[in-house]
């Protein structure tokens, strides 16, 4: 029987983390799945551990612990890291936010698209017919779409829309084959900030993955912590991925 597990970045998430935990929790004994969660404590000042901790007696959680603070590509890597070392090729990995913006609930629709459409990578998107964004500044929303049309166009990975959103569902056996051929450089612009979900993606597609989205309503009017988005530094990092990605595209032989 295959696992659901759900891999959360925690940095400072203490306002939603309970929350969050008991929709997964809800959710996985709802639909029977086998579930577990890998929780990376990226160096949390409040109390997102003691929360982890506590509910270790409810569900399932491994807490993979940072002293300090080292930003979502580090965070990121070390979730991954795990799944190459403790998934099996059939369980899948469900990457999310910690803040309650992202429903559990949509992971059965996911799992639909993995299951039926032979998808590998599976994004919940903002941009899919259907989609809804609740509570997000108008200026994050135009930053949002500008990203999404220079990496379309310089990356183009089919049935991609959003390749910014970490609400994603994935096989662990493409997450698997990229560790083999990208090793460490799987995550290789990690002072570039958020774009790190976007180059992940990129090299997911590399190693052959097939994607797909489904619609969601991204619940940000429910984030009670403060945005950790660096808004210049992304948008320079979307820059230089989108000229990798191109030099990539034009080295590639015919």
């Amino acid at each position: 029987m295959r696992t659901v597990v759900f891999l959360l970045p925690v940095y400072n998430e203490a306002a939603g983390l309970d929350t969050l935990l008991e929709r997964i929790r809800a959710t996985a004994e709802q639909e029977s799945w086998a579930c577990k969660v890998v929780a990376v404590n990226d160096g949390s000042s409040d109390d997102s551990n003691a929360i982890l901790i506590r509910w270790q007696a409810r569900l399932p959680i491994e807490i993979i612990t940072h002293r300090y603070n080292r930003g979502l590509a580090e965070t990121l890597r070390d979730g991954f890291e795990w799944v190459g070392d403790h998934c099996a090729a059939d369980d899948v990995i469900v990457t999310m936010d910690a803040d309650d913006t992202h429903d559990p609930s949509y992971v059965k629709a996911m799992l639909a698209k993995i299951d039926d459409a032979g998808a590998d990578v599976v994004i919940a998107s903002r941009f899919a017919p259907g989609a809804e964004v609740r509570g997000v500044p108008r200026y994050r929303e135009l930053f949002s779409t500008g990203a999404y049309m220079v990496l379309q166009s310089a990356l183009h990975i089919p049935g991609v829309r959003d390749y910014a959103c970490g609400y994603r569902a994935m096989r662990a056996a493409i997450i698997q084959a990229a560790l083999r051929r990208f090793g460490g450089r799987l995550i290789e612009l990690r002072e570039w900030g958020f774009i790190c979900t976007a180059e992940v993606l990129w090299k997911l597609s590399r190693c052959g993955a097939r994607c797909a989205e489904i619609p969601f309503v991204l619940r940000y009017d429910l984030k009670a912590s403060p945005s950790k988005m660096r808004a210049l530094r992304t948008i320079a990092g979307y820059g230089l991925l989108a000229w990798k990605g191109v030099g990539a595209r034009l080295t590639r032989p015919a």
